[in-house]
């Protein structure tokens, strides 16, 4: 499933507070970057995810976020600096912003 314009729009709505955003379409998803860097993605089946580098890695996990796991072929477990957005944050740009720019200024 393609990223459709709605999602990019909410993406630029959510994260209004963190300065100007530019997005690419990639693997059926969207990489989503401030000043050039990439801080988070659009999965393909939707699920927002911030960047996790430094110091948000454990905020992350602390915070009970879901961090981004596949499975490899020959079924060894992978996982990538990714985690999942909670829920409450998609309403709320302010938090989101504040969230997003805790990662890049770890990135």
């Amino acid at each position: 499933m393609a990223v459709s314009d709605e999602q990019i729009a909410f993406v630029h709505d959510l994260f209004e507070g963190v300065g100007l955003l530019t997005t690419r379409k990639m693997f059926g998803g969207l990489g989503i970057y401030a000043d050039g860097v990439i801080f988070a993605l659009v999965m393909s089946e939707g699920q927002l995810r911030l960047k996790g580098a430094g110091d948000m890695v454990k905020a992350f996990d602390a915070e009970g976020w879901e961090r981004w796991t596949y499975t490899r072929k020959g079924g060894a477990a992978s996982s990538m600096p990714y985690w999942t957005m909670p829920e409450h944050l998609l309403d709320d740009p302010e938090k989101a912003s504040a969230w997003a720019q805790r990662v890049l200024a770890a990135l």
